[in-house]
């Protein structure tokens, strides 16, 4: 009988011990009040809440990636069931703000989040309404431009404020043609900034004006006079 428990002890021994251990795991597992859990990562959209009415909130961060712990025979979190929140109800001026990021779940072990903050612009959003001027694309050599109509002559531009102001005019481009013809178009008119470059984020209404011209070759304008 020594001789048998002395055979392969040791082996005997960790095979007695993980019985144990397993026996353990498992019965402590399924105790009441007692849950295993583990760590769920989750990506979910980040989103304004509290912005006043007639003001703009941008950010370039669109996404938060959250760590919570979850038990682990249970449901895992899901998606929509929790909010990331930048709350803008306190802030009254408009420029950057850094807004420390708030998650909003029901009986979440919140874990980790990034970012933290983000960064976040307040502005107004204003309308004014503005002329459209003409733009002529092309070589003038040859043909001159007799009469030029825009249809409507203004346009509503919305937008933020600080982006409203960078706009120095509304302009339509008609190309210049290589002989003389009638042109009749509808065309969308584009905000442009003082060096006439586009201004970006501003909505112009109508989005698209009708226009007519006629071309006439220089030598005949020269003619008639």
């Amino acid at each position: 009988m020594l001789n048998l428990l002395r055979n392969n002890f040791g082996l005997k021994v960790l095979s007695v011990c993980l019985a144990l251990a397993a026996w353990g795991y498992f019965h402590l597992a399924a105790a009441p009040g007692t849950t295993a859990k583990f760590d769920q990562t989750l990506v979910v959209p980040i989103v304004v809440n509290g912005l006043r009415p007639g003001y703009e909130a941008r950010y370039n961060e669109k996404a938060a990636t959250i760590v919570a712990e979850a038990p682990r025979n249970g449901a895992g979190l899901k998606p929509e069931q929790v909010q990331a929140v930048l709350d803008v109800a306190d802030i009254t001026d408009t420029g950057p703000h850094n807004i420390k990021l708030t998650i909003v779940s029901p009986d979440i072990a919140l874990k980790s989040i990034s970012p933290g903050s983000v960064n976040v612009t307040l502005d107004r959003l204003e309308e004014h309404i503005v002329p459209v001027s003409v733009d002529y694309v092309g070589d003038r050599r040859g043909i001159v431009v007799e009469s030029a109509l825009v249809n409507p002559q203004r346009t509503t531009i919305r937008g933020p404020a600080s982006e409203l102001a960078k706009v120095s005019a509304v302009r339509v481009e008609i190309p210049i043609p290589t002989k003389p013809e009638q042109f009749d178009s509808m065309i969308h008119p584009t905000p442009t900034g003082a060096h006439g470059e586009e201004v970006s984020n501003i909505q112009v209404s109508p989005n698209l004006v009708r226009v007519r011209a006629s071309f006439i070759s220089a030598t005949g304008q020269r003619n008639q006079k």
